[in-house]
């Protein structure tokens, strides 16, 4: 049976504090943040612009407390201040699916865990 990719994790509305374009590349996440959603480090994530519409693929490194910094390319398709939309997939094979919970970590106005 073929793999199926469902939803992960996802951090919901977080707020990008900064943008550099130059650095080699990634997200810098809040540690909190990264443990709330069970992201790894250097695993792939997708994030979602609510504010642009724009949408990349990246991987996770370590930020700051309150951090989510895009950098490199991905500095291009947000700024400070807007929301988005970090999510992390999964390949479940048809006997998983049915017992898949994806994790949803709401997200405060200064990065804070509102729920998860």
């Amino acid at each position: 049976m073929p793999l199926r990719t469902f939803l992960q994790a996802k951090l919901h509305r977080a707020i990008i504090t900064g943008a550099e374009v130059d650095y080699e590349g990634s997200v810098a996440i809040c540690p909190d943040l990264i443990r709330a959603a069970g992201f790894h480090l250097n695993e792939r994530v997708d994030i979602y612009n609510v504010d642009n519409g724009e949408r990349l693929s990246t991987y996770v490194i370590l930020g700051e407390k309150g951090e989510i910094c895009l950098n490199g390319a991905a500095a291009h398709k947000g700024s400070r201040g807007q929301k988005v939309i970090i999510a992390s997939y999964v390949q479940l094979t048809p006997e998983e699916i049915p017992g898949h919970q994806p994790t949803v970590v709401l997200v405060g106005a200064d990065n804070e865990i509102i729920r998860s």
